[in-house]
């Protein structure tokens, strides 16, 4: 058993696995996202920081939402990212789709098994090609 302190709160919790937040904190966490998300539907045009204070969240964890898709802002919204690895905007994750699809043929093609070279076939030789040695 793996015995934690919760990242919030600090209380003491039976840890299993993803962040180390105990049961309570995560059901606050998922209220607050609700509530954020309603907002940002309601509130097309607010920023970031204006999102943060009327749900008494920080900016930080609003990004965080959003790179992990949870959070999207709408196309006419003044909120952009920035993909990783290209730079374009984006509204929600951490890459475009281009970049999204290119990595995902790399790690298709590393993950595919490699072709086994088939052995060629054997020369049959003729006995009068072959060298002798006479004595």
């Amino acid at each position: 058993m793996d015995v934690r302190n919760c990242r919030v709160c600090g209380r003491i919790f039976n840890y299993l696995s993803g962040p180390p937040v105990c049961q309570v904190c995560k059901e606050n966490a998922d209220m607050k996202f609700q509530e954020v998300k309603e907002y940002v539907r309601e509130n097309r045009g607010a920023t970031i920081n204006e999102v943060a204070e009327a749900n008494d969240v920080t900016p930080k964890q609003i990004k965080q939402w959003v790179k992990e898709e949870r959070l999207q802002f709408a196309d006419d919204s003044p909120v952009v990212f920035q993909c990783e690895t290209c730079g374009t905007s984006i509204k929600t994750g951490r890459y475009c789709d281009a970049c999204k699809k290119n990595q995902g043929n790399i790690f298709a093609k590393a993950a595919a098994r490699p072709e086994i070279p088939k052995p060629e076939p054997k020369k049959h030789e003729s006995k009068e090609n072959k060298m002798r040695h006479f004595s």
